[in-house]
């Protein structure tokens, strides 16, 4: 298990959430992990780090079939943002300590210093379903955890996630 994966597992431990993490080769989009998964239980997510024109960051955390309007976001006034672009390699490794093809919300363990540039979004519709599936800071696994200890872990990392209907957008 590499060591900030280990971190991440430690830190869901002491705050008593019960995870299951299934080891695959490595997936790099939503079409390569559903056809390589298998049966695992739970709602499959994707993540989106983005930026907006005036340098505020946003993780997008969705059902993994969600196809995001970042226009309709915009211009939603939901939140506080500019003009919405996906954020690039180098502010996500800065910010996430992740890669491209493994940004994910447990990747708020390394953003502990970013809370006020940094803004959680979580799709309503995923937040239904009890079990959710996401990858523990790389692509080579799939960890599930429930809905409700994913807010709780968020919340531990200093972080207030905003829910939004993107249905609705």
């Amino acid at each position: 298990m590499p060591h900030r994966e280990k971190k991440l597992f430690d830190c869901l431990a002491e705050l008593g959430i019960k995870t299951e993490t299934h080891r695959h080769p490595p997936l790099h989009t939503v079409a390569e992990s559903q056809a390589r998964r298998g049966s695992i239980a739970g709602g499959h997510c994707k993540s989106l780090f983005l930026k907006d024109k005036a340098g505020h960051y946003l993780l997008v955390v969705m059902g993994e079939t969600r196809q995001l309007d970042m226009a309709g976001l915009f211009k939603s006034g939901l939140l506080p943002v500019k003009r919405l672009s996906f954020a690039s390699a180098a502010a996500m490794e800065k910010m996430l300590g992740v890669t491209p093809g493994a940004v994910t919300p447990f990747a708020l363990i390394n953003a502990r210093n970013h809370q006020q540039e940094l803004t959680v979004v979580l799709d309503q519709e995923m937040m239904t379903q009890a079990l959710l599936n996401y990858h523990p800071l790389h692509n080579g696994a799939t960890t599930t955890i429930s809905s409700t200890d994913l807010v709780k872990f968020i919340r531990h990392c200093g972080f207030d996630p905003v829910t939004v209907d993107f249905a609705r957008l």
